[in-house]
């Protein structure tokens, strides 16, 4: 496990339901960032925030500095630059759907290097950044 990483989760009450998803700096435990609550689903919120600290990392010029994600559905998406996502479009989700735009179009104009990992839950428990209300 490398702390000098960054760990990613969302959390959803309802699917879809109230949606919000945050980046933890594994080393010392420090929220880094924080998006929400807005109605969505959990895998947009996953998307959503490995998107996000690909981004942060990127502006700091950190682009080595590992991402670990639990979800293998969001991690996919990213890798495809692709948020496939079947929740509906329409007034009350167009403000989420905007965000996943500009997360699509942030993928498809940067070359990112930093490794985006699977968080191993079984062998090493809930990912730090995760929300503690399951």
């Amino acid at each position: 496990m490398d702390l000098q990483a960054i760990a990613v989760d969302a959390a959803c009450s309802g699917n879809p339901g109230q949606m919000e998803y945050r980046g933890v700096y594994m080393r010392t435990g420090e929220q880094i960032f924080h998006y929400g609550p807005v109605f969505g689903t959990n895998n947009i919120g996953e998307f959503l925030a490995i998107v996000h600290a690909l981004a942060l990392l990127w502006q700091k010029g950190l682009t080595d500095m590992p991402i670990y994600s639990d979800s293998i559905s969001a991690i996919a998406w990213v890798r495809k630059k692709k948020c496939k996502t079947t929740l509906e479009r329409n007034e009350k989700t167009e403000p989420l759907y905007q965000v996943i735009l500009r997360a699509e179009t942030w993928l498809h104009t940067h070359a990112y290097r930093n490794p985006i990992l699977k968080w191993p839950t079984d062998e090493w428990g809930e990912i730090p950044a995760d929300f503690g209300r399951k």
